[in-house]
């Protein structure tokens, strides 16, 4: 038996949770929204900048590790080079002073890495990072820039040199410098209010930072067995080791001459290739995750913009392209019919911004592999100046290495070489990555598909005949032909209404609906609807679930976005919830109360108005389609869940005015009937109908 006392606490306790959902749904669009829109800067500097930071931390301690073993200094005897000379003593104060750097290089690191595992407050961890890069980066500055000069170099210089360390000491102290920089950067965005002061980092950025780390280890640590196997000195270890995990094998006189080394190679090597697999793998999955979808958002809005800026009042047309142009007239249009041209306008939209951004990272990843191509043997021509490279020959030993041929005719001999080319060859890992990446997105991709079409052609023939082959293959080449004209797949408003009754035919065909069939037999029409409405809802979530992991992402025809606009309450054929779309938007209006997403609800609980071509348009965002539908569905059989909840509440003080026993007698007596498809052109949920019905019976 109930408690009368609880009911009404009950109610205003239902009531709260209800109003917090639907506030936490708004501020979660409001934030997806604005993320989207965002200047990718920002983006930037709360993600990338800690991301490279992380990744190229521990790399700068391993060099600053390899300047810290070794003497700085060498003899060359005669007829020797300097990558035999004697090794000469370091002074004390040199090896304090590089001691010192790494150890505030690693508690700046350690610091880093707990603020990121929330094991350390980002105001404390922050200070801590920054400042021991920079003091680290100083005092190796500072040593670099006395080993250079007559204090510590030894005359006559032709028959001394300066060793690898000294050269890894370089490296480390720019690495130090650049990522504390970065790092200043994203503290200043976060006290600004950009974004949150916590690293929000994805498991698969987590794991990139440890799979460095772990490399790194793997690499010192062999290099450190195979010096001793092999007796060769530690840096020289260090060299061999990082081409023979990057499987470059330029060979040279560093190659396993042991019974030993050669018997370690085979678990050494195949685990470092793991690694770097690993590596690559993670580097790749950060490209597709979040660096294409902010770039997919900047393409997206700046195409946007561009098209609608070039609607011709006249002509009434879009232009799309060059040689791409779409009437965009509504003289005659029924509602439903101008919005399926907006959705179609802004399909072609997506698809030419997708186009942009893959051959924009293609260019820019192309113009990275280049640089680091021609700087890199630009370098090497001029460390190997004992050799004779000329530059020709020193581009031809970076292709070969950076392909991972390595026939190893030319290698390294200097001690600079030999470190640039360990700096060198780990940069090129991450940057060819990327290249790779973005060629199957764009050249592979295209080169695949004429493969298939020409296959077709000659000696796999596909199911059409050679005319149809023929015929398709020069409509694809033509740009925007299948755009121009009158689309097949433009409907009329009864189309659209059939198809979404012939949808709704399918749940009723193809499943029992027993609580719904029950409430028919007792003559209450309106609890049937609703129970066939919330079994549609459940239906179609499990089915958008499905669709959320699908690649490439599942795209909707329009017939289905109306299908699954109906069902969250929005009629494609009513205009007092559509609008024109804004030809500019103003980034200042983010927390604007007039900004909002498709689906969603302003305070006073009235939908948001909207374009398929605006700024809150379902296809603007960094979710799929699928995640979009799927969320909005949630939220509206979680509120009609409540509306159930709260008026059994309500009923509970009074009974019904009319029993279920009188039901059953006369049926008629069960007030005004209603049907799924005409709640669901009023825009209202079968549950918020009954409230009001039973709100009318009651008072």
């Amino acid at each position: 038996m109930n408690d009368p006392g609880l009911d009404g606490p009950a109610q205003e306790a239902a009531q709260d949770v209800e109003h917090n959902i639907y506030e936490e749904d708004r501020e979660k669009a409001r934030k997806e929204e604005q993320d989207f829109l965002d200047p990718s800067r920002w983006w930037f500097a709360s993600t990338a900048c800690p991301l490279i930071a992380g990744t190229f931390g521990p790399m700068a301690n391993a060099f600053s590790i390899c300047a810290l073993v070794e003497n700085w200094r060498v003899y060359i005897p005669p007829g020797l080079d300097e990558g035999h000379g004697n090794a000469i003593e370091d002074p004390k104060w040199l090896i304090a002073i590089n001691s010192i750097s790494l150890a505030f290089a690693i508690i700046a690191n350690i610091a880093l890495l707990l603020n990121m595992a929330q094991r350390l407050s980002f105001a404390i961890a922050q200070p801590i990072t920054i400042v021991g890069w920079f003091i680290s980066s100083a005092l190796l500055i500072v040593l670099v820039a006395l080993a250079s000069s007559s204090i510590f170099r030894i005359p006559p210089m032709q028959e001394h040199a300066l060793t690898q360390a000294f050269y890894y000491g370089i490296i480390a102290a720019g690495l130090y410098c650049i990522i504390a920089s970065l790092m200043v950067v994203t503290v200043v965005g976060a006290y600004r209010g950009h974004y949150p002061k916590e690293f929000r980092l994805t498991p698969s950025q987590r794991t990139l930072m440890l799979q460095t780390i772990s490399f790194m280890v793997y690499l010192l640590l062999g290099a450190l067995v195979y010096s001793a196997i092999e007796g060769w000195e530690f840096l020289d270890a260090v060299f061999w080791a990082n081409f023979t995990l990057l499987t470059i094998g330029i060979g040279g006189e560093f190659v396993p001459k042991t019974h030993t080394g050669r018997s370690l190679l085979f678990p050494y090597a195949i685990g470092g290739i793991v690694m770097i697999g690993l590596v690559i793998g993670s580097i790749r999955s950060l490209v597709l995750e979040r660096g294409k979808a902010k770039m997919s958002a900047r393409f997206m809005e700046t195409k946007r913009q561009k098209v609608l800026s070039s609607l011709d009042s006249e002509e009434r047309t879009i232009r799309l392209g060059w040689f791409e142009k779409i009437n965009f007239s509504e003289k005659g249009l029924s509602e439903s019919q101008r919005r399926e041209q907006e959705f179609r306008v802004m399909r072609r939209v997506q698809e030419k911004a997708e186009r942009n951004r893959r051959y924009y990272a293609l260019a820019i990843s192309s113009t990275a592999a280049l640089l680091l191509w021609f700087i890199g043997a630009l370098v090497f021509m001029h460390s190997e100046k004992p050799q004779g490279w000329s530059y020709f020959v020193s581009l031809y030993f970076a292709y070969t290495s950076l392909i991972t041929i390595g026939y190893g005719d030319y290698t390294p001999a200097s001690n600079s070489g030999k470190v640039f080319f360990v700096f060198w060859s780990l940069l090129a890992v991450p940057t060819l990555t990327i290249l790779i990446s973005n060629m199957g997105d764009t050249v592979i991709k295209a080169f695949r598909d004429l493969t298939i079409w020409v296959g077709s052609l000659t000696v796999l023939p596909d199911e059409n005949d050679l005319y149809t082959t023929i015929k398709i293959g020069i409509q694809r080449v033509r740009v925007g032909k299948l755009y121009k004209g009158k689309d097949k797949s433009e409907s009329t408003p009864d189309a659209v209404s059939q198809s979404i009754l012939d949808r709704l035919a399918e749940h009723i065909e193809g499943q029992e609906l027993g609580e719904a069939v029950e409430a028919g037999e007792h003559g209450d029409a309106l609890e049937r609807d609703i129970h066939f409405y919330h079994f549609v809802l459940a239906t179609e979530i499990r089915q958008l679930m499905k669709d959320v992991d699908a690649s490439p992402p599942k795209q909707y025809t329009y017939q289905e976005w109306s299908y699954y606009l109906r069902l969250i309450g929005q009629d494609e054929g009513d205009a007092s919830r559509h609008r024109k779309p804004r030809i500019q938007h103003d980034s200042n209006k983010h927390q604007s109360p007039d900004l909002g997403v498709a689906g969603s609800e302003d305070e006073n609980g009235d939908a948001y108005t909207w374009s398929w071509l605006g700024i809150r348009s379902p296809l603007m965002g960094n979710k799929n389609e699928a995640q979009w539908l799927l969320q909005r569905l949630t939220v509206v059989l979680e509120r009609e869940m409540r509306e159930m909840r709260s008026s059994d509440m309500r009923l509970r003080k009074e009974p019904p005015p009319i029993s279920m026993e009188e039901l059953r007698k006369n049926p008629s007596n069960s007030g005004s009937g209603s049907d799924l498809g005409q709640l669901l052109e009023k825009g209202l949920g079968p549950a918020e109908v009954r409230r009001r019905q039973q709100n009318d019976r009651l008072s």
